[in-house]
């Protein structure tokens, strides 16, 4: 994947850095994840008011009752999906497509459903504007995933459902992985579903606030 960052302007690879130690001295080990967060201007997936406060690590409001992870989640997520190399990867909740834009350099090709179409709209702008290729989004329901481009050896959901949808463990390939938040209100734990020849495996890590994941289109 070739990313264009000449004109995006506004920050400096210095504020980058800065971040990056952030997420290393928080626990973030792989330096690959590290240094595709250093990569890509966070200030772009968001809006121009809150530009200046692109690189701290708190999720931001990004419009449509919807907000950007915090970095450290991103970064998070990403390490636990590609703790090994991820060919196809499906990805539910595109939001403002920054997850999408750091897996685009780690992954070989995303696939990306979002169900408010206007915010599909606006990542798609933003990730062509950096130049990235290797995903293709659609405004579509997450719960039922995107068959047509099953298995999947990677699955990353950006809202948190009660469960796991049905559609989506189907979908997952025997040696995939899933990552996603699970659960309801102030419940909800960031979870791993490794899919083994002899079913599936669960570790949940941590508690996390996502937005909740919802059905049908907006």
């Amino acid at each position: 994947m070739t990313t264009n960052l000449k004109g995006i302007g506004m920050t400096s690879q210095r504020t980058r850095d800065r971040l990056v130690r952030r997420l290393r001295d928080g626990g973030i080990a792989s330096e690959a994840v590290l240094a595709q967060i250093g990569r890509i201007p966070r200030h772009i997936f968001v809006d121009e008011a809150l530009a200046h406060r692109a690189y701290e690590d708190t999720a931001l409001p990004i419009g449509l009752n919807q907000t950007i992870s915090q970095p450290f989640i991103v970064a998070l997520m990403t390490e636990l999906l590609c703790n090994v190399p991820r060919r196809n990867v499906l990805e539910i909740g595109t939001g403002c497509g920054y997850q999408t834009a750091v897996l685009a350099g780690l992954c070989e090709k995303i696939w990306t459903i979002e169900r408010i179409g206007e915010l599909s709209r606006r990542a798609i702008t933003r990730l062509k504007l950096l130049g990235i290729r290797n995903y293709r989004a659609k405004t579509g329901d997450g719960y039922a995933g995107w068959s047509s481009n099953a298995p999947y050896d990677g699955i990353i959901v950006t809202a948190a459902p009660p469960q796991v949808p049905q559609a989506l463990l189907e979908q997952l390939q025997v040696g995939g992985r899933l990552v996603a938040p699970i659960g309801s209100g102030g419940g909800q734990m960031l979870t791993v579903i490794d899919r083994t020849p002899e079913g599936f495996t669960e570790a949940r890590r941590e508690p996390v606030q996502f937005v909740p994941m919802l059905k049908g289109l907006e």
